[in-house]
């Protein structure tokens, strides 16, 4: 008996029964219940599933991969995560979750964005549903592309379309049938995978091998295409570029829908903290290990994968080389978790954005429940096949994967994180201000990528959300001042005593 193969497919079962308990659970629940779980997620769900849905599978893959062939440079996305999930936490969290529910009880990042103006006019969530839809789309293609390596490793008899179409019916299913509940519950346990497997490879290596330092220092020349992989520059040795790029990531937080969400769903603005603790621990540990996994398999796998331009599967080798299959196979099922617990928040808040700022707003104002439900359940679907089509076109390995992970996080970050902090830290913003940021972030990120980011060098996430920021700010000093009903919003919000 192949036992890799049966703990990974146990595992899959453990999934599915997790998006069929809610489904039966929830049958009758509306909306809200089903795109923000009620606002009744405890603080250890909400803190694992945040970092498990920001954590996608280039934690294990696309990250240790990018450090394995070209050192230590690509630690400062690492150092920059960690700051930016600290900050994150401890500046936005629970200020957004009072704001949220000071704006008309908002259930999706867009709707909050218009209710915090008391806005009537919808053109601030179509623009923001519109910037999500393309980059949770490219988001989750990247996914698909790190969970077709997996199968195709357990699996060698299958070709990489139908390794890719099983995965994406996977994290279709539960996510289709159970909701945010099946989301976060299932991102929960799929943190705790990670963070275990992300643990256990270093220790055991540390524990079981004699670790050669020179070897970092080896060439390795790609055997298809003559890249060479030199492990570069000390860590504060690397170029000033790679440094500002690296920390840039942690900007992205602060406009990630699929992460904010989760702030706004806490039970109570209370568990914040608590939360926070969790979060910031997990992000730690994991991304601490992340690159160790890297360093060390530099010096013992290297020559087996950089050859081949196979460092992407560097956790996956060494989990074979270290464990007994059983356990081999539950920790290939954590990079597979990394890629689900991603997908699977990213096709939620997509289809929430939809349905509930453009299809209700603009098409079915006077839509139930019941209909904005499985409407959102459509969008899914539709979100998840074209997700697979642009998978299908990308090639495989860790580049590809941050490839995408890159012009997603940095389209996210330029186009909400200024608007986000603003709209919690600044009374006077204002509804045309928020519009302008949106809109000129995005562009200039996008332009950046396209035109001058391969001659400069800079991560287009840096242009990006300055430029979304001094839009922002400079819109919202030409425009008039807020309405007495929108600054009654910040001020509710601000001075709130309840626990709600």
């Amino acid at each position: 008996m192949n036992f890799e193969i049966v703990a990974f497919v146990l595992y899959f079962v453990l999934v599915l029964a997790i998006g069929l308990f809610f489904f039966l659970k929830s049958k009758g629940a509306g909306e809200k219940d089903y795109f923000l779980g009620g606002r009744k997620m405890g603080p250890w769900v909400t803190a694992m599933s945040a970092q498990a849905s920001d954590m996608s599978a280039w934690l294990l893959m696309g990250l240790p991969g990018s450090i394995l062939a070209f050192g230590f440079g690509q630690v400062w996305i690492g150092i920059g995560l960690a700051l930016g999930t600290a900050a994150n936490w401890i500046f936005v969290a629970a200020r957004l979750r009072r704001f949220s529910r000071a704006a008309n009880d908002s259930i999706t990042l867009p709707q909050y964005l218009s209710n915090r103006f008391a806005a009537k006019n919808p053109a601030l969530q179509i623009i923001s549903a519109v910037v999500f839809l393309v980059c949770f789309t490219i988001y989750v293609a990247s996914s698909f592309v790190a969970g077709t390596t997996v199968f195709t490793t357990v699996f060698p008899t299958l070709s990489p379309q139908t390794a890719m179409l099983i995965f994406a019916l996977i994290i279709i299913v539960y996510t289709f049938l159970g909701g945010f509940k099946a989301v976060c519950w299932t991102d929960f346990f799929q943190g705790l995978l990670m963070l275990i497997a992300l643990l256990a490879v270093p220790i055991v290596i540390v524990a079981t091998r004699e670790l050669d330092f020179a070897a970092l220092s080896n060439v390795y020349v790609n055997a298809s295409d003559g890249t060479e992989y030199v492990f570069g520059e000390s860590l504060f040795g690397a170029p000033v570029t790679e440094i500002l790029s690296g920390l840039a990531w942690g900007l992205g937080y602060f406009g990630m829908p699929h992460i904010l969400v989760r702030f706004m769903s806490i039970e109570k603005p209370s568990m914040v903290k608590k939360s926070a603790t969790v979060a910031i621990i997990w992000v730690v540990l994991a991304l601490g290990s992340t690159c160790l996994v890297a360093c060390f398999g530099r010096m013992i796998a290297a020559g087996d994968l950089l050859p081949d331009g196979k460092q992407a599967s560097v956790f996956i080798h060494l989990s074979r080389t270290l464990f007994p299959a059983g356990i081999a196979g539950l920790l290939m099922a954590a990079v597979i978790a990394a890629s689900m617990s991603t997908a699977d928040s990213q096709l939620l808040v997509a289809s929430s954005s939809f349905t509930s700022d453009i299809y209700k707003p603009m098409f079915r104002k006077g839509a139930s429940e019941k209909e904005l439900l499985w409407i959102g359940r459509g969008v899914v679907l539709i979100v998840a096949v074209i997700a697979y089509f642009i998978a299908s076109k990308r090639e495989s390995g860790a580049q590809a994967i941050m490839d995408m992970v890159e012009n997603a996080w940095g389209g996210f970050g330029s186009a909400f994180g200024p608007v986000v902090l603003l709209s919690l830290f600044w009374r006077r913003f204002t509804y045309k201000g928020a519009i302008a940021g949106v809109v000129g972030g995005a562009v200039v990120d996008v332009a950046w990528y396209l035109l001058l980011k391969a001659s400069t060098g800079i991560y287009e996430l840096i242009p990006g959300f300055a430029a979304g920021l001094l839009c922002a700010v400079i819109v919202t000093l030409i425009d008039r001042a807020p309405a007495k009903e929108v600054t009654d919003i910040f001020d509710t919000a601000v001075t709130a005593g309840s626990d709600e």
